[in-house]
């Protein structure tokens, strides 16, 4: 008696919890009172369901290998100078590879010493010049090739998600295609597909560099260390600037980056520096005090303003002609960080949210015809058992409406076929069990053991079949994508509430259905 009333008061509570997660699901309860108070947000939707985009982009590996390289020749010079041997700036050259002039021949083996600490380069040729020069030809090892390819396309999904979290879109599915240095995006729900892919495909490598006012940008060859850029005024008229290549502040030490406004209640970007970044900025302000200091966003000067004194406490801001979209937008590129290479969108698809919802209309138009069949059929040729079955049937769809909504789970049109398919095999674990039940009955037990000994024999074998199907569904979860995964989140979850209602549930029905019929009575069954 004690133990059918603690399984009752465990029955109810995950009932009741599943409930709470459902609930929020419905149309009439979402944004009410009532759906405030419940945990959870009800189930998220996947992109064949609520449409939105699906997106293919390619990671320009070359330019960050190119870029690698160019990140290596200035460490590489910078350790020779703190060594005393000095070599002039690198030179990048086609393909992932660069030069480096030795000054002092008799300074050759210590240089090599000091390559040999870099094991991301190896030396492909040298070249001895008349004057004591020693031309360096470095190329990439291929072994940190192939790491630096597996890294960048990581450090991209990482990127790309953190953008797309501050975006707001719930449940994208991100994963990369290590093979073709590819990345799948799906972003289900989304109303503004445009401003995403601005978003995602924005590179955002933010510098900081000293605007060069003794040359006149329109005359004339740079010298050397010298680039030119252009800078949007407020007329949106693009004015040429001329800028020191060297950027001493990058935006790789931004730590917060904000919309605010101005004055004029114009928009623009403050942002905040680490504590390294902020001794930089204020040793940089320091330098160049009256110059100006140009701010520059993928090779693009948002702003130049003056730099009247040195600046202290790590902050800084990007003025220019924004909108408020548009500095909300930069404000997440660079909170999420910068891309480690430029990408390119390769493929673009958008699934519209009538196609979805048509496919949920069909999708439960053949959940309720299949389901009223097999209701009406298990309560004509079972009887009473037919009732249970119905009883915890519907309490298994509960559960796995509450379980999606729990776990946050995305819910597909494959997830909708998987819901389907475990409507039938939480059937046929009732089958058994009643199959049991009636041959017991047969040999002469009363119902109390014919129950029990039914639910003894049946438990194991739907253990048995279901523990099989759990493992294909965890191996499709593992290695198939959006939609394959979805099935198999819906299919290892109904396995799981069709066990705990056919089994656990239905029991307690059968034990307070004998308990209340006398000794030697029929069963209905």
């Amino acid at each position: 008696m004690q133990s059918l009333r603690w399984r009752i008061i465990v029955s109810l509570l995950v009932l009741m919890l599943g409930l709470a997660y459902m609930l929020p699901s419905l149309p009439g309860i979402k944004g009410t009172s009532l759906g405030q108070t419940l945990p959870g947000s009800g189930i998220n939707l996947g992109l064949d369901l609520k449409g939105g985009i699906h997106l293919t982009l390619g990671v320009d590996m070359n330019t960050a290998f190119k870029n690698a390289m160019a990140r290596t020749g200035d460490d590489i010079k910078e350790l020779a100078r703190e060594d005393e041997v000095y070599v002039l700036k690198p030179v990048a050259m086609p393909g992932d590879r660069i030069e480096m002039t030795l000054l002092k021949k008799e300074q050759r083996d210590q240089f090599e010493k000091l390559l040999e600490d870099f094991q991301s380069v190896t030396i492909e040729s040298t070249t001895s010049a008349e004057d004591g020069k020693v031309k360096y030809e470095l190329g990439m090892n291929p072994k940190y090739r192939k790491e630096l390819a597996r890294m960048t396309l990581d450090q991209a999904v990482k990127t790309i998600r953190n953008r797309i979290d501050q975006f707001g879109v719930t449940e994208p599915d991100i994963r990369k295609q290590q093979a073709s240095n590819r990345i799948q995006v799906q972003l289900p729900g989304l109303s503004d597909p445009e401003r995403a892919i601005r978003i995602i495909g924005k590179t955002a490598h933010l510098e900081f560099k000293i605007v060069d006012q003794s040359i006149d940008p329109t005359k004339g060859i740079l010298p050397p260390g010298r680039e030119l850029s252009t800078r949007v005024g407020r007329d949106g008229k693009e004015v040429p600037v001329v800028l020191k290549s060297d950027a001493p502040l990058t935006g790789e030490y931004v730590t917060d980056a904000r919309v605010s406004y101005g004055r004029m209640n114009e928009p623009y970007v403050s942002l905040s520096f680490d504590s390294k970044g902020a001794r930089l900025f204020e040793r940089i302000t320091g330098e160049n005090t009256g110059k100006l200091m140009a701010i520059v966003l993928d090779k693009k000067v948002y702003s130049a303003p003056v730099i009247n004194e040195k600046i202290s406490g790590g902050q800084a801001s990007i003025t220019g002609s924004f909108t408020t979209e548009e500095a909300r937008d930069l404000a997440i590129v660079l909170r999420a960080g910068s891309l480690p290479a430029p990408i390119s969108i390769l493929e673009q698809r958008t699934v519209g949210p009538s196609l979805g919802q048509e496919s949920i209309d069909n999708g439960i138009n053949s959940a309720l015809i299949g389901m009223a069949l097999v209701l009406i059929f298990m309560v004509v040729y079972y009887g009473f058992a037919g009732v249970v079955a119905d009883t915890v049937l519907v309490l298994n769809i509960l559960l796995i409406m509450g379980g999606l909504a729990a776990f946050g789970a995305t819910l597909t049109l494959p997830g909708i076929a998987g819901i389907i398919l475990t409507i039938g095999m939480a059937v046929d674990a009732n089958v058994i069990i009643f199959e049991r039940i009636r041959e017991e009955l047969r040999k002469g037990l009363t119902a109390r053991a014919a129950i029990e000994e039914g639910y003894s024999r049946a438990t194991l074998t739907i253990l048995d079949a279901n523990v099989t199907t759990v493992i294909a569904a965890i191996i499709l979860y593992q290695f198939g994508t959006g939609p394959i995964r979805g099935f198999a989140v819906t299919l290892t979850l109904g396995i799981i509430t069709s066990m705990f209602t056919a089994i656990f549930v239905s029991r307690i029905l059968f034990d307070m259905y004998a308990k209340n019929r006398a000794e030697g009575a029929k069963m209905s069954i």
